[in-house]
């Protein structure tokens, strides 16, 4: 009986304690922020501290340092990681969007299409979704990804390198694509005929995996009363994202129809990671002879407990 007790006691001590949130600053995550501005996640019972960073990357690896309990990320960066290790789980993707990363080029660099990228210098977030989309873009124009020269950068140093004439172009998500275009002189948007869908995704670290599962039923449940906020009252929405990230309303008003805030665990969330997986090897990006199942990545009892319709993954 006291063992008993001492067990029950410390399972609560466990679940009282808050998740720490490794949350990307971009309009992708705009159901947590929505959920967060709302009360959602406190109405829920879920006790949050979020710690917002530019990019998934950085918040996966916030996960895979152990400083983070769960993360967003887009399912490249998940890819990447797939690789190193399998210590993390996807509980849903949140939102998808065919417009999120962008090629920006500087007006004078004589970059016209895809296939002028060769023998240019384009910078990039390496091991992230952009990378994956700078070298699909370059593969779908014919040409060979080792015909540019790749240059690993940061979001926040794509700036001054394209205005110091370090790299003729860059592959980065929203909103720093937006940013740049306007920000920079002569700088514009390569047309892409938006071949690639990002998924971003909710990570778990796999020490929770089955432990604190009715947490994210909780926590998964919040999303979704965010989602329909989104969707019921997107002024309201728009609002809270426009002072979040002190964004201008032309560019929501850009953005809104090509987001698409959903929760789901589908079909072609697997397909793309196989594709980025096989990418990966064929490129030399990751050492390996194989690539991981992705089925063991999948924890989706949490959301099929709350949206049974919105897992369409063969398990």
């Amino acid at each position: 009986m006291v063992l008993l007790q001492v067990l029950l006691g410390a399972g609560a001590a466990m679940a009282a304690e808050p998740w720490v949130l490794a949350l990307s600053r971009t309009p992708l995550s705009l159901p947590f922020f929505v959920a967060e501005s709302e009360g959602y996640f406190a109405a829920e019972g879920v006790a949050l501290k979020i710690n917002e960073v530019i990019g998934g990357h950085r918040t996966m690896q916030l996960l895979l340092d152990g400083q983070a309990d769960l993360a967003t990320s887009s399912e490249a960066v998940v890819m990447f990681s797939s690789f190193k290790r399998d210590d993390f789980s996807v509980i849903a993707s949140f939102v998808s969007s065919t417009d999120d990363v962008k090629l920006i080029v500087r007006g004078d660099s004589g970059i016209n299409r895809p296939a002028d990228l060769a023998g240019k210098r384009v910078g990039t977030v390496m091991g992230a979704a952009s990378q994956y989309y700078l070298d699909t873009l370059v593969l779908l124009s014919g040409a060979d990804p080792k015909s540019i020269k790749t240059i690993g950068l940061q979001p926040e140093t794509m700036a001054a390198a394209l205005r110091q004439g370090e790299v003729d172009a860059v592959a980065i998500w929203q909103p720093t694509a937006y940013r740049l275009e306007r920000e920079i002189d002569g700088a514009r948007v390569l047309p892409d005929g938006s071949f690639y869908t990002l998924r971003f995704n909710l990570i778990v670290a796999r020490r929770h995996v089955g432990v604190r599962d009715d947490e994210l039923v909780k926590l998964l449940r919040a999303l979704e009363r965010a989602q329909q906020l989104i969707t019921s009252e997107p002024a309201r929405a728009q609002a809270i994202l426009r002072s979040r990230l002190q964004l201008d309303q032309a560019y929501i008003d850009w953005l809104w129809p090509r987001y698409r805030y959903q929760l789901t665990l589908d079909q072609a969330l697997l397909t793309t990671l196989e594709s980025e997986a096989r990418w990966a090897r064929d490129e030399g990006l990751v050492l390996a002879s194989r690539s991981p199942n992705y089925l063991g990545f999948i924890h989706s009892r949490p959301l099929r407990s709350i949206r049974p319709a919105a897992v369409t993954i063969a398990e």
